[in-house]
């Protein structure tokens, strides 16, 4: 991973929760040339992991049997931050609300999500620092 996407406050990782991941990926190849890369997830499942000449762009993988049904397919968006659980309080204080509390991604790093006090939602992430090296 470069670097520049461990700068607290960077916009760093994109990932779809779709209905169906087949037709997405389809759709997204077609629309931007990406190929896919997947790994398995862990509780079940398969990530894809867009990639554009070799970079990882995003992510995709199917909506879990436990988010409710009306959900509908949607982007998540992820700003690197430099302490997780640090920020959740934070936003908590601020009026925001924490949806998932901070939680580690094996090989990943550890992230939370959280809600504005608009109602917007956004997902924090901490990576482990030698990530990528």
């Amino acid at each position: 991973m470069d670097d520049k996407y461990k700068t607290q406050g960077m916009f760093s990782w994109n990932e779809l929760m779709t209905t169906n991941v087949e037709e997405a990926k389809e759709f997204y190849a077609e629309l931007f040339d990406w190929q896919y890369e997947e790994a398995p997830m862990e509780g079940g499942g398969t990530y894809h992991v867009a990639v554009v000449d070799g970079v990882q762009v995003g992510g995709m993988f199917e909506r879990p049997a436990n988010i409710p049904e009306g959900l509908p397919a949607h982007w998540r968006s992820y700003v690197t931050v430099d302490d997780v659980d640090e920020c959740a309080d934070m936003a908590g204080a601020m009026g925001g609300t924490v949806l998932l509390n901070p939680t580690d991604l094996p090989g990943v790093g550890r992230f939370c999500i959280i809600q504005d006090p608009q109602g917007a939602v956004l997902n924090l992430i901490t990576y482990p620092m030698d990530m990528g090296e």
